[in-house]
Formats: C-alpha cells, structure tokens, sequence
C-alpha cells in the first residue's frame, strides 16, 4: 500500500511504492485511450460494420478507429469478422470480456445523468 511521510523540515518521502503498475493504472490502459470506450459502448447492442461504427464516432479519424480497434483485438476486448470479401467488408463485436466492461460506461452514464450533465 502506497504511503507518504513527511520529515521535518523536508520534502514528502514516498514509502511502498507500486513497482508494476496498479490495477488501476491495467484497467485505464485498457479503457482511456481516446476513442476506446465510446467504441466499445457503441458495440453493445452487436456487431457494427466499420464504416457505420466509424458514422457514429464523429470526429475521429478512420485511422484513429483502426488503431484502437486493434488495440482492443489484441486486449480480447473487441472480435474482428470479415463478412464479404468483394468488396471487402468488416464488423466488429465485443468479445465476452469487452461485455464485462459496459457495466462501467453504464455506471458513468448514470452519473453523468445524475449530475446533470
């Protein structure tokens, strides 16, 4: 457990600092790359084309959603299914895992709405 002692006279000593990174820090990795959960909260009623996933994020760039994207392929977050090759044509699911985190965005959502903002 991170801890801070102060000396006299001195500056602030951290004491048992993490040498990995905390959950924490795992789970942001995972969701706070911009763009990544409003990608993943867009997946949740099923698979979503990529030109139609890429409509519903307005501002980010096609690159930005294929970066994340992969990212999250790689993390088991997200499935990536070819479901026509001429012309070439891609959907992305959530993964059982990516499902687990909805609860999340649905409990940022209602504090959001709670807030009134």
């Amino acid at each position: 457990m991170l801890s801070i002692e102060k000396e006299k006279r001195k500056a602030k000593k951290v004491i048992n600092t993490c040498k990995v990174p905390c959950q924490i820090e795992r789970g942001m990795t995972l969701l706070g790359g911009k763009w990544k959960a409003t990608i993943l909260w867009h997946l949740k009623d099923g698979p979503v084309r990529f030109n139609d996933l890429a409509r519903q994020l307005n501002g980010a760039s096609k690159k930005m959603i294929t970066q994340r994207l992969k990212e999250m392929e790689e993390a088991g977050m997200v499935k990536r299914c070819v479901v026509s090759t001429k012309p070439l044509a891609v959907t992305y699911d959530l993964t059982e895992f990516g499902t687990t985190a909805l609860k999340f965005l649905k409990n940022l959502e209602s504090w959001m709405n709670e807030q009134g903002l």
